[in-house]
């Protein structure tokens, strides 16, 4: 997938940003609430920022033409936008879907949150994503970046305030992910982008900051 210098230049003032966040900030105090060293978290957020550079194509869709409209939603990282032939690709984002989906995954496993609860909490996420998201014609799914870690913080002090930093990350990164964009799948035809990326595009910032900002907030 092809991206500007301009993006890559972005990514690495932004990583360098994180290095020292991680080392003196709030990252830190984030990371520790869910056990990772300051080098495992490094990784995580490195991997997850060089990841969203990968788009995984899946399969491709005929779609209209983006209709004339303003772009209201803001990404912090977003790939330049392609041209469009009529078709829309959808794909899979590394950084933005695969990297919160293990990490989550291993957070459940090393940590004694219940299934049940889970489900609750990453339910109520995605109700409110769905809810506050929308299609960006030629851009993909936008959501306000704060909507998704706000609610994923109250919702697990309430539901489960001794496990609230795990269920805080897990339910605001996979409530993102099922909200708005698994769940805004049917709108991919009238979206008119060349490429629809699950966990990509508008919806990176939102994925990425929702676990971390879910957790301090916990």
């Amino acid at each position: 997938m092809p991206f500007s210098p301009f993006y890559l230049a972005l990514l690495l003032a932004v990583l360098g940003m994180l290095l020292v966040f991680v080392q003196v900030g709030a990252l830190t105090l984030v990371f520790d609430k869910l056990g990772l060293s300051p080098d495992s978290a490094m990784l995580l957020l490195s991997t997850s920022l060089f990841g969203s550079l990968i788009n995984l194509p899946l399969f491709s869709v005929k779609a209209e033409g983006p209709p004339p409209a303003p772009e209201v939603f803001h990404s912090l990282l977003r790939l330049p936008q392609m041209e469009f032939n009529g078709k829309t690709v959808v794909a899979v984002n590394v950084g933005g879907c695969l990297v919160p989906l293990a990490f989550s995954a291993y957070l459940m496993l090393h940590n004694p949150v219940n299934p049940f609860t889970v489900f609750a909490a990453v339910g109520a996420v995605a109700l409110m994503c769905r809810l506050t998201s929308r299609p960006v014609p030629g851009v993909g799914i936008g959501i306000p970046i704060f909507i998704a870690p706000i609610t994923a913080a109250i919702v697990s002090l309430l539901i489960d305030p001794q496990q609230s930093a795990p269920l805080a990350y897990i339910s605001g990164t996979l409530g993102v992910l099922i909200g708005a964009d698994l769940a805004r799948l049917g709108d991919i035809r009238k979206m008119g982008t060349p490429i629809a990326s699950i966990g990509g595009a508008g919806t990176f910032d939102g994925i990425f900051l929702s676990g971390i900002v879910a957790v301090l907030l916990t």
